[in-house]
């Protein structure tokens, strides 16, 4: 599998996020429905995650999307 890197500004501050292409494809697919940037909705998901890794977090969000379709 390969990962696909993504670079975001979160609070100030750039990072990078990789994670398998269709992870980014569920995020993409709920920011839009959501109305929302992708960068926007990334960086919802990274002011919650509290301890985890932002990655790990992010494939959780998509997985829980998933499940609600």
């Amino acid at each position: 599998m390969t990962l696909k890197k993504r670079s975001f500004s979160l609070s100030r501050h750039r990072t990078s996020v990789a994670l398998e292409a269709e992870f980014w494809a569920v995020l993409e697919a709920d920011a839009a429905a959501a109305g929302k940037t992708l960068t926007a909705l990334v960086g919802e998901v990274d002011a919650a995650r509290e301890l985890r890794p932002l990655a790990s977090a992010l494939r959780l969000h998509a997985l829980a999307v998933a499940g609600r379709r």
